[in-house]
Formats: structure tokens, sequence, C-alpha cells
């Protein structure tokens, strides 16, 4: 018996009956079945060796341009929702190795600067399609984006051919709609957790909050300190979760981390020292869209491919791959004058 069919048997004994098994997994492009390695193990490895998760290294998280080597990063963020996920899909008998491989891939679709340079897409995208940005804010979603890299951009055009599983916890780790499988719902609790906890970390680094500044209640609840907050979130998720065929927080302990991620709206993320550098990076990311809308033949022709005749949607993934140092590197390249002669 191969070592992945041993793997597939071991699932349906060690495993709770909520679980997605491996032997179940779906594809939408056909491929023999590795000898090794479970389907979602596979998945897994395929986005890790990606380009796009490497690129994750250098993309920000919260910070645009922060100064310090410990700052998350976008690949810190994902590492960690990863570990934090794992811990939670091994503890209630749920299969590791999908909340795995949903967590490393559910933010290959996020733009140089985060979220600013997400919106700049969006009000760029308004812009070439003359729509109004308030009636349709949300044009470029990364989640989206994710899928979408994962599905055609990857693999010179060719995708990674995901498992369905894997593909639909990606897309749903954000937004109205939940994931199909509670491994997928781990990982989208396990975004908020890693998150609200990193970006107060970061917050406290960079000197805009005190550890005292955090609402009295949520250290009453969750701890007060990192280590301790998300063993609370962790812990309880867990005990919520248990048998109930769902994936669920008690309601006081998700209240309490709602109430820090609106603290942290408040006094983090819109305060103004904080995003001091967010117009910059906008008119940075608005400026290359309009740059290669103009001269699309200075993208990639492997985008233009697979762009369906629509320069817009390659000048979007051509820009949405980008490092926030290339992007950079890339505007000083056409905007910026050099000097010249002796």
């Amino acid at each position: 018996m191969l070592q992945r069919e041993l793997q597939e048997l071991d699932e349906h004994r060690r495993l709770s009956a909520y679980a997605a098994f491996s032997d179940t997994a779906t594809r939408n492009g056909t491929e023999d079945k590795d000898p090794v390695r479970t389907a979602f193990q596979r998945d897994r490895d395929r986005i890790l060796h990606s380009k796009s998760f490497r690129r994750l290294m250098h993309k920000t998280q919260v910070f645009v341009a922060p100064e310090g080597d410990h700052y998350r990063t976008r690949l810190t963020h994902t590492l960690e929702v990863s570990q934090i996920s794992r811990t939670i899909a091994r503890a209630l008998f749920l299969n590791e190795d999908l909340a795995e491989a949903i967590a490393m891939g559910h933010d290959l679709g996020h733009t140089p600067f985060g979220h600013t340079g997400e919106d700049a897409l969006s009000a760029s995208l308004a812009k070439y399609y003359n729509l109004k940005l308030e009636e349709h804010p949300a044009l470029f979603k990364h989640n989206q984006q994710s899928l979408r890299i994962v599905d055609v951009i990857e693999n010179d055009g060719r995708g990674l051919n995901l498992t369905n599983e894997v593909r639909d916890g990606i897309l749903h780790h954000t937004g109205a709609k939940r994931a199909s499988t509670l491994e997928g719902r781990i990982v989208a609790t396990a975004d908020r957790i890693a998150y609200v906890n990193h970006d107060i970390d970061d917050a406290l680094r960079a000197g805009i909050i005190k550890e005292s500044d955090l609402p009295l209640s949520t250290h009453v609840l969750l701890g007060d300190s990192h280590s301790k907050r998300i063993t609370t979130l962790v812990n309880d998720m867990i005990s919520a979760s248990d048998g109930i065929g769902d994936i669920r927080m008690s309601d006081r302990i998700w209240d309490a981390m709602m109430e820090l991620r609106a603290f942290l709206t408040q006094c983090v993320y819109l305060r103004a020292d904080s995003r001091s550098e967010e117009p910059k990076a906008m008119e940075l990311v608005s400026a290359l869209f309009e740059h290669f809308i103009a001269h699309p033949n200075e993208v990639p022709s492997e985008l233009h491919a697979i762009s369906e005749g629509r320069p817009e949607i390659a000048v979007a993934d051509y820009v949405a791959l980008m490092t926030d140092r290339y992007a950079t590197a890339t505007f000083e390249r056409l905007f910026v004058p050099v000097s010249w002669g002796v």
C-alpha cells in the first residue's frame, strides 16, 4: 500500500466525522495522485514553492515602510495564521493539512502596501470603468485575487490546480460567505486572531500605543500580554467548537476580540501618524496603473494571455503582484529623474 493511502486511511481512523478527508478532495483539472503526499499536503507544497508566496516577504502587513526588522510582513502574518490554524484543527481532530494549505494561500493576492494598495487598485479600476468609487468600493479584492493567482496566474499561466476545498477556503477567508469546510472556517477566524494580536504588538513596538491603553475589559477577559491573549482566544475557540459541527467562539470572548479590533481601528489604523505614508503609497500604485494602461506592451505577455483581452485586468495583475520595494523601484525608474553628465 502506498504511503499516501496509509495516510488517507489514518485520516478516517483518527479525524472527526466533521473533518474534510483528503481522499475525497476534488480538483477541476485531472492529474495523477502523488504516491507519498495526500491531496492537501500536495496543495500546501505547491503554494509554498510558488513565486507569489515568496513575494509575501516584501509586502506590507499594516504599517507602510516601517523602520526596523521586527515588524510583521504579509509573510510572517501568513505563518502566524498557519500556526494558529494548525493548532486549532489538531485539537478538534480536523484536517490539519487542509487548514495549513488554506492559511498558506489565503493572502497571496495582496497588493504592495497592503490594504492601501488594494484601495488604490479599486479606485484605479473605478476610474478606468468610469464608475463612482463610492458605489463600487471593492472592484479589487485580495481574496478574489488570491484565488486568481492559484487558478490562472501561477505556474506560467497554468495555475496550481489546487483542490476545491483549498480554493474555497482561500476565497472565503474573508467576507460574508463562510467557507464550506470547518478547516476553512478555522483559517478565517485564525486570520483575525493573528492580525488583531500582532497589530497590537507592532503598534506597541512603534510607540503608537501603550499596553495600558488597551481596553480594561479585554485585559480582564483575554490577558495582559500578546501570548496570553492568543492562548485565551485559541483555547476558547477550541472549547466552543468542540463537537458542534461548526467553528465559533463564546460570545464574551468574541466580543472582547471585536472590542480590541475596534480599538485598533480607532487608535492605530486611523491615526494620522501611523498612516502618514499611505497617501504616497496610494499615489504610487495609482501612477503605476495609469502608466501601464497607457503602455500595455510593458506588461508581461503571459499576463495579457490570461486577461481575456482586457488590458486593465493584465495591468491590475501586474501591479498587484509587485512587492513594496519592486513597486517603489519601478515608480522611481518611470517617474523620478536620474542624474546625468559629469
